[in-house]
């Protein structure tokens, strides 16, 4: 039996959790335990239990976001001979392995880079200490085995100097199986196009409130759902000032859902017209899949990881600009060009099928297998 150290400044209860959070322990309950015992280490949080078990994968916290570095270290030092390998999990935060684990105990494992993110989500000066050190912090982990979870990732790696033999790509998976097409709820009778996610400028949700706004004085019928936890401060400074300039009536035009349940997201997904999914970067884009799944395509920006989920434009409108008018062209496209919508709505569904946990803890447990070898 192997023994796993993940290394994260969150985990799967944390109150901030994201995607990667769920992608990690997703991935790891499925696991082979019987070969692999896992053992996650992260900060404490408010109403955190400092040692638990969740789904076979033990989890351990202490610290706070920077002196979990160090809390980490000792916990690994006095377990020393126990780990067989320790995967440092970047998401901003990373935790220096180059500098205290042995190579032939590394791997890094990254969803995505922030690059122009430093820039759209911090003030000054850590925005600019961010985006210029990034590449550098980064690269001290060129010669490690690197696990990603899109093509776009890996391009940004190679780029940055890692060996193509040691980038391994994990796909995305989702909690449900795609419904059968009978399964789908019927599309609104207006055209209800729908945002899922979180109230972040990177994510895109005033662009997409923007190319709405442009829709509606084509299609004045139309409707927008925003679903996803309310941040008060950015709806009032943000999103309701775009909803006054385009003359926008609150819980008609556009209606804030707020957090719902899982199965309330896949009906309302279900029932939309497409996802609007316009964020500048991602690791993946895990909302297409799942919009994918219930039968909607999405309508998403150029953006690396959002390549990825719509497979190149393949299984999904892909705009031509990152920009509001980039939005409105493809939805326009998706409405008036009722073969071309159909087409993609069966290919987006097509798509989906391949992407399940249980894969990407299948393909998790060959690459190590393999990993030896590669290091070698």
């Amino acid at each position: 039996m192997k023994k796993l150290l993940f290394l994260s400044w969150r985990d799967i209860k944390a109150p901030k959790k994201g995607g990667a959070e769920v992608f990690t322990h997703e991935m790891l309950k499925l696991v082979d335990k019987n070969k692999y015992e896992i053992v996650h280490f992260s900060p404490k949080f408010k109403g955190s239990k400092s040692n638990e078990l969740i789904d076979g994968v033990r989890y351990l916290r202490k610290g706070n976001i920077f002196s979990v570095i160090l809390w980490s270290m000792l916990h690994y030092f006095k377990n020393i001979k126990d780990y067989d390998y320790v995967v440092d999990q970047c998401n901003v935060h990373r935790f220096f392995t180059p500098f205290w684990v042995p190579r032939k105990k590394r791997i890094f494992f990254i969803h995505q880079l922030a690059r122009e993110l430093w820039l759209r989500n911090w003030k000054k000066p850590f925005s600019l200490i961010g985006y210029h050190s990034e590449d550098f912090m980064t690269k001290i982990y060129n010669n490690n085995i690197t696990l990603t979870v899109s093509n776009s990732t890996k391009k940004d790696l190679l780029a940055l100097n890692f060996k193509d033999e040691f980038v391994k790509i994990l796909p995305e998976g989702i909690n449900f199986e795609p419904w059968d097409p009978s399964e789908f709820f019927k599309k609104d009778l207006e055209y209800t196009f729908t945002y899922v996610g979180r109230y972040a400028k990177y994510k895109g949700i005033d662009s997409a409130v923007k190319a709405f706004g442009e829709f509606k004085r084509m299609y004045p019928n139309s409707k927008l759902w925003l679903v996803g936890k309310e941040n008060k401060v950015f709806k009032e400074d943000v999103l309701l000032p775009i909803c006054r300039l385009y003359n926008l009536n609150v819980d008609k035009d556009i209606v804030f859902h707020g957090f719902v349940s899982e199965e309330k997201k896949l009906e309302l997904m279900s029932r939309s017209h497409a996802i609007i999914y316009p964020s500048d970067r991602e690791g993946w884009g895990l909302t297409v899949t799942e919009a994918a799944a219930v039968g909607t395509p999405s309508i998403v920006y150029n953006s690396a990881g959002l390549i990825d989920a719509v497979n190149q434009g393949e299984a999904g409108f892909l705009a031509k600009a990152n920009t509001p008018i980039g939005l409105l062209d493809e939805m326009i496209k998706s409405v008036e060009n009722s073969n071309l919508y159909e087409s993609v709505k069966k290919s987006a569904y097509s798509y989906s099928k391949q992407f399940q946990w249980s894969i990407t803890a299948d393909v998790f447990e060959v690459e190590m297998d393999n990993i030896e070898e590669v290091i070698s």
